[in-house]
């Protein structure tokens, strides 16, 4: 019982040291938003941590990295919440949460915006909508612009405008020492290349300066179709020799219950393509045509519309439970398609999905050299998941890790910002040949004690 006391008597300690100092807020155990501060996205993760401070500013930032340091607290860092391995949250230790960080100063006349990394990619999209520009981030509005960002960005503009990182000019980052260095091409070019797909290995990004380009509307939304091996395959085709314009993500799964959608297609396997076309009306409906020739849709609710429309709204309050694997594949042709249509329909999992996005374009002509996102070459990326309750998240495992193997190509590749709990070894295929030796001796450098690894984590020592 005394140890409990020294110990509340510990924490309160620490939360009222750490309140002293920050112009942001602590939110501790026992506090009534407590729980609700906590929470994070995917509701597999439930994890209390011993103090969590909304910093308001960079120099809280700091402040909370040294804090941390000096009382050997274990740290995460939370921009959405979106982290599927649960990387938002910690047991016992510090979340440094960015959300109340929402600054976003829009250079119209120079195409440039500088963000700071509380924002969530909805809220930074609608805000440049106002004056025709975007920047590509994924396809959810609700995730932070920081962890997508830092993990590369894959989204509806990837093969028109390349990754996130692509469009990123510059960036001020907090380091292990609590230093605030600004880092673009020519201040810390190393660190700059680090964080352009190495996570958040390196340090606390505060602040993004991005390109913005004219998306003054896309030809996009979802197209539903007949899940075939046929249609699966030729769609990959189809999408890999489409205009540059016009990224895809195809997601093959049961059908949910949507109000447009027939009764007799809920629960059955479909193909749902997601579609966003950037450029003119007239020639976003030529580049559309041959998919909605390859068999009669289900749905077709493709349309010109402003670019924010893409991020569908979100459920308050929905915590899904996945498992996950994320993959890179040459080639979908009939036999991959009628080996994905057999592992899903296998599959006891009431939701699961198998996800396609033809990559390519602006994306590929960045040398892999260029960034620490080194999957420039690959060109479909696959990713699996399957929901799980209460009882079966062993079996859907099990699942899911059976149906990767089954696809696997040769590749081996991973997409950082989609990986799961995987073990070191994944994270290692994150980053491939000389990109990992390169990313172990900027970690040495930036962060030798390994402070932030509560990421995808990159060791500042190899391991033997």
């Amino acid at each position: 019982m005394a140890n409990q006391h020294h110990s509340k008597a510990t924490e309160t300690h620490s939360a009222l040291s750490f309140s002293a100092l920050l112009k942001g807020r602590v939110i501790v155990p026992g506090d009534a938003d407590y729980d609700a501060a906590r929470t994070v996205f995917h509701g597999g993760v439930d994890r209390r941590p011993s103090i969590i401070v909304r910093v308001a500013n960079a120099s809280d930032v700091a402040r909370v990295v040294l804090l941390a340091q000096e009382r050997g607290l274990e740290l995460a860092v939370r921009g959405g919440g979106h982290s599927g391995a649960g990387h938002s949250s910690v047991e016992g230790g510090v979340v440094l949460d960015l959300r109340d960080m929402k600054d976003l100063d829009i250079d119209v006349k120079g195409c440039a915006a500088w963000a700071e990394a509380g924002l969530t990619a909805g809220e930074y999209t609608e805000a440049t909508d106002a004056h025709g520009l975007a920047t590509g981030f994924g396809d959810t509005g609700s995730v932070g612009i920081g962890g997508i960002t830092l993990g590369g960005g894959i989204g509806y503009l990837v093969r028109k405008y390349g990754l996130t990182i692509d469009s990123l000019l510059a960036a001020e980052v907090v380091t292990a020492d609590g230093q605030l260095l600004q880092t673009d091409e020519e201040h810390h070019p190393d660190l700059f290349w680090a964080i352009r797909g190495g996570g958040g290995n390196f340090g606390v990004v505060t602040r993004f300066k991005f390109r913005l380009h004219r998306v003054d509307s896309v030809v996009g939304g979802m197209l539903l179709l007949p899940a075939t091996p046929e249609v699966i395959a030729d769609f990959i085709a189809e999408a890999e020799s489409a205009p540059e314009e016009l990224s895809t993500i195809v997601n093959i799964m049961p059908a949910p219950p949507l109000p447009f959608l027939p009764a007799e297609h809920q629960g059955k396997l479909v193909m749902m393509a997601l579609m966003a076309y950037v450029g003119e009306v007239e020639a976003g409906n030529r580049a559309l045509e041959p998919f909605r020739k390859l068999a009669p849709p289900i749905a077709d609710l493709i349309r010109p519309m402003r670019y924010p429309e893409m991020f569908p709204p979100e459920e308050e309050g929905y915590h899904p439970m996945a498992v996950s694997r994320t993959m890179f594949l040459d080639t979908v042709d009939r036999g991959v398609a009628e080996s994905i249509l057999a592992h899903l329909r296998s599959s006891t999992a009431a939701m699961r999905v198998a996800q396609l996005r033809v990559l390519g374009g602006a994306m590929a002509r960045v040398p892999t050299e260029a960034t620490a996102f080194a999957h420039r070459d690959s060109r479909i990326m696959v990713s699996l998941a399957a929901f799980y309750g209460l009882h079966d998240q062993a079996e859907q495992e099990s699942w899911v890790t059976d149906f990767a193997a089954a696809l696997r190509q040769g590749n081996d590749g991973a997409y950082v910002n989609f990986l799961g709990d995987e073990g070191a070894e994944r994270v290692r295929a994150a980053y491939p040949g000389p990109t990992w030796e390169r990313l172990v001796a900027l970690k040495r450098r930036y962060d030798p004690g390994n402070l932030f690894r509560l990421n995808h984590n990159i060791p500042p020592t190899n391991p033997l």
